[in-house]
């Protein structure tokens, strides 16, 4: 088998679906949307993990008062999510862009990511994104490790969809993401073969 080399590979504004066959606790059964990949490595956000806090339980930890009631802001009762064990005490918001944020890396016309509080705060007062998903965490991978992992079939690629990120329950985005590859998540198998 030929190795996969990162300028083979442009996965930022993709999915990665976990493989049956990825045991592994964290990232067993996920889907990550990829907001960077290069040379250098990638950095994406788990999008269908949920912890047990909810948004108005991030904004009571990160002092922040909304100023406009929780029914104008259907996110505030959506759980927020387990984005990867890398950085947990951190926040990361996948949102559509809005304005400038102070540490906002823009990945699609559709979509930008930021770690700045300033996002949440213009949500509290009423005048920030109307569609984001706010992860503790994130996940990423090193040069050439997310290549390798995808080589030994631990992941599937698919351009990703915002609605499946904005608009759907974190429990339906694994099968929605594969659906986006026509296949059903139920038939795939986690074994390997060659013909």
């Amino acid at each position: 088998m030929s190795k996969v080399v990162a300028s083979e590979l442009k996965l930022a504004n993709h999915f990665l679906i976990a493989m049956p066959s990825m045991l592994d606790p964290v990232f067993g059964g996920t889907v990550i949307y990829l907001c960077e990949h290069n040379a250098d490595g990638a950095l994406g956000v788990i999008i269908n993990k949920p912890t047990d806090m909810s948004m108005d339980e991030l904004f009571e930890r990160v002092d922040l008062k909304l100023e406009i009631s929780p029914s104008q802001l259907l996110s505030t009762t959506h759980p927020v999510m387990f984005g990867g064990p890398v950085q947990v005490e951190r926040g990361f918001v996948l949102h559509s862009p809005h304005g400038p944020y102070s540490s906002m890396m823009k990945v699609t016309d559709d979509i930008a990511l930021t770690t700045s509080k300033d996002v949440l705060e213009a949500v509290a007062h009423g005048d920030g994104p109307r569609r984001m998903l706010v992860s503790l965490g994130c996940s990423g991978w090193g040069a050439g490790q997310l290549e390798d992992e995808i080589a030994r079939n631990g992941w599937l690629t698919v351009p990703a969809d915002p609605a499946i990120i904005f608009d759907l329950p974190a429990q339906e985005r694994f099968a929605a993401a594969m659906n986006l590859l026509g296949i059903n998540p139920w038939a795939l198998s986690g074994q390997v073969g060659r013909a």
